[in-house]
């Protein structure tokens, strides 16, 4: 009995043994001579890793998409003045008109903005060139700052530059900090203009965190004169307009006459939609801060949307036309459109 069982025994195994290697799924063995794969190491800077390059879709994945979308809108602030450069507060939309690289532009908002944010850079110039007066024109721009800054609302920062810029007082809303950041500046050295307002817009400006619409103005004091710097000129005021920054520039030439460097910071100032101040007596440099003050407060701000916008880096016009033609409006002459 055992002598049959036995063989019948071994039958069943060696069919069930078949049975398994034909249902089983197979492996596909890697080729003899392909190369061993390796783990890339992380990254030194960052060790999170690489998302796919095509996700997929998911309900978490919408939020982000929607941060993505690219809003094609301009936002522009500028002054109205009369023939006697008194400021015009109480116009509305329909009395301008946007052109925008020579094309009429659709208004998305227009309104009087006397009281945004304020982020305001002073650039002090103490090179030799301004050791005459420049006592007093600290105690002028001192005086200008305790009245423009206001606690928990606007921000200034202080920079003094001759061959370089130095910051004395870094971005705040103590007024106390900020006028002793304008005292500890010294006179002497050469003098690098265009280095210092580079600087300012691009590593202050351009940099401070913003949580919303703000109003960003440079005070320049200087003679306009450049013997230092790396940057030229219109790189300086390119980087300003990218910025966004509005600069007004107040001459220390005390000679009576518009020199070279008074024509520089007339340039500065028009293309970035500010003012140059021309003040030949000292007690006219506190009036200069006067009309700053009152500049900033006295503003308005317009959103629009360009005809033919192209995100191709390329510069592009701005011009805002009061129909009244006895009004004249200062406003930065263009920007740079964003690049994909």
């Amino acid at each position: 009995m055992k002598s049959r069982i036995f063989p019948l025994l071994i039958a069943f195994l060696v069919l069930a043994g078949s049975l398994i290697g034909q249902t089983a799924p197979s492996t596909p063995s890697a080729p003899q001579n392909a190369p061993a794969k390796t783990i890339p190491p992380p990254d030194a800077k960052t060790q999170a890793p690489a998302p796919p390059e095509n996700p997929p879709n998911s309900d978490s994945d919408d939020s982000v998409t929607t941060i993505r979308a690219r809003v094609n809108e301009v936002r522009v602030v500028f002054t109205v003045t009369d023939r006697h450069g008194h400021y015009i507060k109480d116009l509305k939309e329909n009395d301008f008109a946007v052109i925008d690289d020579k094309m009429p532009a659709e208004m998305r908002s227009f309104r009087s903005e006397t009281d945004l944010p304020l982020q305001v850079g002073l650039l002090v110039d103490a090179s030799n060139s301004v050791r005459d007066r420049f006592k007093f024109e600290q105690e002028a721009a001192i005086e200008f700052l305790n009245a423009i800054i206001r606690p928990h609302y606007d921000k200034a920062f202080v920079v003094g530059f001759d061959s370089t810029p130095e910051v004395t007082q870094d971005f705040t809303d103590d007024t106390g900090n900020l006028s002793a950041g304008v005292r500890m500046l010294r006179p002497g050295g050469g003098t690098a203009l265009y280095d210092a307002l580079y600087f300012a817009c691009r590593d202050k400006l351009l940099k401070q965190e913003q949580t919303g619409p703000v109003r960003r103005a440079i005070i320049l004091l200087t003679d306009g004169e450049d013997n230092l710097s790396h940057v030229t000129r219109e790189e300086a005021i390119e980087m300003a307009e990218r910025a966004e920054v509005i600069v007004y520039t107040i001459s220390t030439n005390i000679s009576g006459m518009k020199g070279k460097g008074d024509k520089v910071l007339e340039r500065i100032a028009e293309a970035t939609g500010g003012r140059a101040f021309f003040p030949f007596q000292m007690r006219d440099v506190s009036d200069a801060f006067l009309s700053i003050q009152e500049e900033l407060r006295s503003q308005y701000a317009v959103a629009y949307k360009p005809a033919n916008f192209v995100a191709d880096g390329r510069y592009r016009t701005i011009e805002i036309l009061a129909q009244d033609r006895n009004l004249k409006v200062r406003t930065r002459k263009g920007y740079y459109a964003p690049k994909q």
